[in-house]
């Protein structure tokens, strides 16, 4: 009895790949009901998708993903999932854009090193690639504040006239309305100020 087919996607919140890895899933003819995906942030890795997925699977199912790293945040990562999957569970294993790595294919003794050496050595770049992507942001960032960039949320700068308004407007000598009139601000930015100015006042 053949086994089922899986398919599973991962993508964080910044990652723009999710059509690119279903349509290689749905051209292996995969049951839209056996294809899972995860949307995660950059520093959540809770993957409720891939736990229920595993849940389902039995040995002799197949699984397809498109590229290597889907497995895993790391190199250790990505070496225990695999051999969760394919020695405890007993699936096999498609990598799509790798096609050494892919268990159906030799079952022999030689076989089986040349796929583990090239998942060793895939999961490695993986890791690597990662690890150089985050060193060019922080130098980017780096190098852009030395040019004078800011980054974050802009500090409010107060106009001589806000304190005043402000008194005026509690002071009930003029309504909300005119505080928004002379200080040109919109009711929610008037308040969003009034609460950093009151943070700053009592700072003094």
């Amino acid at each position: 009895m053949l086994g089922q087919v899986y398919g599973y996607i991962r993508v964080s919140s910044t990652d723009q790949n999710e059509d690119r890895q279903r349509i290689a899933l749905q051209k292996k003819e995969i049951p839209e009901k056996n294809i899972f995906i995860d949307k995660q942030s950059g520093n959540d890795f809770e993957r409720p998708q891939y736990k229920d997925m595993i849940e389902h699977m039995r040995s002799g199912d197949l699984l397809y993903i498109l590229s290597i790293d889907r497995l895993g945040r790391n190199y250790e990562e990505i070496q225990m999932q695999w051999r969760i999957l394919t020695k405890e569970i007993g699936i096999d294993i498609c990598v799509i854009d790798m096609p050494l790595l892919d268990t159906r294919n030799g079952k022999d003794l030689m076989g089986t090193f040349i796929a583990d050496l090239v998942l060793q050595i895939l999961s490695f770049v993986a890791q690597s690639e990662r690890e150089n992507i985050r060193k060019r942001q922080a130098e980017g960032i780096e190098a852009a504040k030395s040019r004078g960039v800011r980054f974050g949320r802009p500090s409010m700068n107060f106009t001589e006239d806000f304190p005043n308004i402000v008194k005026g407007w509690e002071n009930k000598q003029f309504p909300l309305s005119e505080a928004l009139r002379m200080s040109g601000m919109s009711e929610s930015t008037f308040f969003r100020r009034l609460k950093a100015y009151r943070s700053e006042e009592s700072l003094v």
